[in-house]
């Protein structure tokens, strides 16, 4: 639970004060003491010996939500008028909607854009469903799919939980590229029947971006319907991730002067997210990746391995090193972190290569709190806005949609998501790489446009792309 004062859980307190001096101090002294922050001033009004203010508070959690509110209602010059959370606020009837692409002010119009003239346009996806490509919403739209069984750090909290964190991704591809996005919350946790859903539901999207599904049946379900659909298939979780994590390591190792091909990276936490990014990773050169799970070192012939582990046993680790996390640290040029909080110490830092980097990406804790080895590595990477080099999926996944539906692409290849890491390093440049700026921030946004380019093409060099023209 946060302790510091965030937007997150903000406040804002509809007050009326008298209007006398002081009484504004001494409710900014209050809500100091309770440990709230105050952020904004949104409104003020004078009403003769009275004044109303709505005050914007930022605070640590929704107990001292409430400690605030409490200890402004016991000053005697003040009214509590009303106060709201700002977080639910924002989500109250959502966070999306439709509008309309075109106006229908008269017969003309509606004749064309319904009956009768619309007859015309679906007869010619009869006869050539690829026009169904170019002059429906297929065009420009992506499914958000999700079961809700791994939503953001809360787990298993079923599909109408889900819901804010889908609309929210819809928020995002939309705003960053322009990609109209729905989310689809399925009423189940079988992945043969998310996989039939989607299927059935395929003629309405151009592409299909899976969210918050639990390993492995998030794998099953990526495959199957990779193999039976002709759009793009997604699984942001494990492949937005993976794309970030490689163009965060590609300036990291600039900045250090290392190559690819001579690192050593150890990587915590095996889950959908971490078995892509080690996969990318290797197929970008990585020297050697030892990947390490709550049972110790993967390895060739260790026990207890399920499917995906076994490839990354097969594939990874050269040198059959096994033992714990901290044993195998020693020596290690890169830590990449999926795990949870506290996974590695300060002396397990201490016991990296010189030059050490270290992605600590678990939120909202990281493995090792960044203040802890801050003299000790040359450069930090997390998962959270508040510290530098956020490594953020809104970075890779509405660039990559953007590229995929303009190039009519069928599917998303290793070289597309490559062609995407690439394009997300690059638009750091020479000039601004620094330790602390390895990666472009996620409100920078030319990095969808870089990357829709670079896929786009990458699409096409795959032989994936249907462009017309």
């Amino acid at each position: 639970m946060s302790m510091i004062p965030a937007a997150q859980y903000s406040i804002v307190l509809k007050l009326r004060l008298l209007n006398v001096p002081g009484v504004l101090g001494e409710v900014a002294a209050v809500i100091g003491e309770a440990g709230g922050n105050i952020y904004a001033f949104d409104a003020f009004e004078a009403c003769g010996e009275y004044l109303e203010r709505e005050i914007v508070v930022n605070c640590s959690n929704e107990e001292n939500q409430t400690h605030i509110i409490e200890a402004v209602q016991k000053l005697e010059k003040v009214e509590v008028l009303d106060s709201w959370d700002r977080t639910f606020k924002l989500h109250e009837g959502g966070k999306i909607e439709v509008i309309s692409a075109t106006d229908v002010d008269d017969n003309d119009e509606l004749s064309m854009a319904y009956t009768p003239g619309v007859a015309r346009v679906c007869l010619a996806i009869n006869e050539d469903e690829s026009v169904a490509d170019t002059h429906t919403i297929r065009k420009n739209t992506v499914a958000i799919v999700s079961d809700g069984t791994a939503v953001l750090g809360l787990g298993d909290i079923g599909p109408k939980a889900a819901m804010p964190v889908m609309e929210g991704k819809a928020l995002l591809f939309k705003e960053f590229a322009g990609v109209d996005a729905f989310p689809l919350c399925i009423d189940t946790s079988s992945p043969q029947e998310v996989i039939e859903t989607v299927e059935r539901l395929a003629p309405s999207f151009g592409g299909v971006n899976l969210e918050d599904i639990a390993a492995p049946g998030a794998f099953e379900i990526e495959e199957a319907l990779k193999k039976s659909l002709d759009i793009p298939v997604f699984h942001d979780d494990q492949h937005g991730t993976a794309v970030v994590a490689l163009a965060a390591l590609q300036n990291a190792l600039k900045v250090v002067g290392k190559s690819i091909e001579d690192i050593t990276v150890v990587m915590t936490g095996l889950g959908a997210a971490g078995i892509a990014v080690a996969k990318m990773m290797l197929q970008a050169g990585v020297g050697d990746f030892i990947g390490v799970d709550r049972q110790g070192v993967v390895y060739e012939g260790r026990d207890g391995l399920n499917t995906a582990k076994q490839w990354l046993a097969e594939n990874s680790n050269t040198s059959l090193k096994k033992g714990s996390l901290s044993q195998v640290m020693a020596g290690a040029d890169v830590f990449v972190g999926l795990s949870g909080p506290g996974v590695i110490t300060v002396d397990d830092v201490k016991a990296m290569a010189a030059d050490p980097i270290v992605f600590a990406m678990a939120n909202p804790n990281p493995e090792i709190q960044p203040e802890l080895v801050v003299d000790l590595v040359a450069v930090m990477a997390t998962g959270r806005s508040d510290y530098p080099n956020q490594i953020n999926n809104v970075l890779a996944f509405p660039g990559i949609f953007r590229g995929a539906l303009d190039a009519y692409a069928t599917d998303i290849t290793e070289n597309m998501k490559l062609a995407a890491a690439k394009a997300i390093a690059e638009t750091v440049t020479d000039e601004q790489l620094a330790a602390d700026f390895i990666i472009p921030s996620v409100f920078d946004k030319e990095v969808a446009v870089k990357v829709a380019e670079a896929v786009a093409q990458a699409a096409k060099d795959d032989g994936v792309s249907r462009q017309r023209g």
